[in-house]
């Protein structure tokens, strides 16, 4: 058969990822704190973009604010169907200058700027800094430097301290051996142990040591307990210990039950991290990106925009954009910066109300965790709340991900709400974190000294209705963080 080239028209539909979709894309996945990042690298980089300051407002500038943005955030009128997938064509169209941009964010702020009376100051200059509000922190080397500089007594002494101090972890252990800081200091093993001893003389008790039992001994010798039981359990029985065989070491100590459990209870006391008193890692705290309120009968869902910069355009800028004098080039640049700051205010809206309106669909399966708790959770997945908005599983991915909702239940992040189905011998299925819920409260009423095995809470689970393999309850006792049945055993 001969071969024949023909050709031939064909229309399709293809969505193409422009420059503006791809960024309206990443903004809708940054959290808060990364979002106010965002907008002041933004504002570094383009020059139409200025700061608010506090205080300015639309009225004040005698300027007319724009409307609201175009999302509601009261329930009873939900905000108007989701067009994130149109972001690109937004920024295709002609900048039209009659609306005044000035201010826009001030629609962003749910509670009005506040400036503080500086009383008797003159200037921001003459008030106090925010250091002499807070206090500062001691580091473990900071204090044991301090310590050292009374305790050497000689240079060289003071130089080897100085290395040992150097090498010491954030739990308060000598991470180098004794060998490796002779050879650092150009001394001798021997120096460098005499040195140690007094390094572990030290505040806190326990620090320097290069293990656990030389740390418990080191706090045992400050309450002259040296040679009693509990150092004799640190220096050959901790096996026994972490094994929780009291009748092994009563054996082999070779004493009573009662004077076992008298030196064990001493251990107890003790610091196993002497250092941890000094650690300066400070916590990391979470910003809801939404919250969640009860007002009288109704939840009301209250986007956080606490913290974004409130923007306005440079006057400057804008007066030169709007000379007919300026060079061709320079109308050219800023009719660039002013496209992709209105680009910016844009992708910002659309994600505040992709945001909301994810949300709100979120809550419409799971309210009854808001009436009666983590019990109450159902089964979602993405799909679910995809096909109620008519998008995409990847947008709401990208909406729920490292982003948090402050509940009356607490603060989680949107993605605890998706979970896996466990299901019941009998009735509907349950969620997996409410079955997790439900091991935490056998595994905290359990008597500690006779901890209930994974076949156990199996059992208890099944008499609840609740149908699950041992695996499972062993892989979410270890998520939870609850050792085995022989590791949570207590010996008394």
């Amino acid at each position: 058969m001969a071969m024949e080239l023909n050709i031939s028209q064909k229309q399709s539909q293809v969505m193409i990822m422009t420059p503006q979709l791809q960024y309206a894309i990443k903004l809708l996945q940054l959290n808060q704190m990364e979002l106010t990042e965002e907008i002041y690298q933004e504002m570094m980089e383009n020059p139409l973009l200025d700061l608010t300051p506090p205080g300015d407002s639309a009225e004040a500038a005698g300027q007319t604010a724009m409307p609201d943005p175009g999302y509601d955030q009261s329930p009873e009128t939900p905000p108007e169907p989701d067009q994130f997938a149109e972001a690109s064509g937004s920024s295709e169209e002609n900048i039209r200058e009659e609306f005044d941009w000035e201010n826009y964010f001030g629609e962003y702020s749910s509670s009005p700027s506040t400036t503080l009376g500086t009383g008797s100051h003159e200037s921001p200059e003459d008030q106090p800094s925010f250091d002499t509000f807070t206090a500062s922190r001691t580091s473990l080397t900071d204090h044991l430097t301090w310590q050292w500089g009374f305790s050497a007594i000689s240079p060289e002494d003071y130089k080897r301290g100085q290395e040992i101090i150097g090498n010491i972890d954030d739990d308060g252990y000598l991470v180098a051996s004794l060998e490796e800081l002779a050879a650092l200091c150009g001394s001798t093993v021997s120096e460098i142990e005499e040195t140690l001893s007094r390094i572990q003389e030290l505040d806190p008790a326990g620090v320097a040591a290069r293990d656990l039992s030389e740390c418990l001994i080191l706090q045992l010798r400050r309450l002259d307990l040296e040679n009693g039981l509990a150092a004799e359990i640190c220096r050959h029985h901790l096996r026994l210990l972490e094994k929780k065989d009291l009748p092994g070491l009563c054996k082999a100590l070779q004493c009573e039950k009662e004077q076992a459990t008298a030196a064990i209870e001493t251990l107890r006391s003790l610091d196993p991290r002497p250092a941890r008193a000094y650690a300066l890692n400070d916590p990391i705290y979470v910003t809801p990106d939404v919250f969640i309120s009860k007002i009288g009968a109704d939840y009301v869902i209250t986007l956080n925009e606490d913290g974004l910069p409130r923007l306005k355009f440079n006057k400057a800028y804008r007066r030169l954009l709007s000379d007919r004098s300026a060079s061709d080039e320079t109308r050219k640049y800023l009719k660039e910066k002013l496209k992709g700051a209105q680009n910016l205010i844009k992708s910002i809206n659309q994600r505040q109300r992709t945001i909301y309106r994810v949300t709100e669909s979120i809550f419409k399966f799971q309210e009854d965790f808001l009436d009666k708790g983590v019990d109450y959770l159902k089964p979602l997945v993405l799909r679910d709340v995809a096909e109620e908005l008519g998008c995409h599983e990847s947008t709401i991915s990208r909406v729920t991900t490292n982003k948090y909702v402050g509940t009356p239940r607490g603060v989680f992040e949107l993605k605890y709400f998706f979970d896996n189905s466990i299901s019941r011998f009998q009735g509907d299925s349950l969620s997996s974190e409410s079955v997790k819920n439900r091991i935490k409260q056998i595994i905290g009423g359990e008597d500690p000294t006779k901890p209930l095995s994974d076949q156990r809470i199996v059992e208890i689970l099944q008499g609840s209705n609740i149908n699950i393999a041992r695996r499972t309850v062993a892989k979410y006792r270890e998520l939870l963080g609850f050792g085995s049945s022989a590791e949570r055993r207590q010996m008394f």
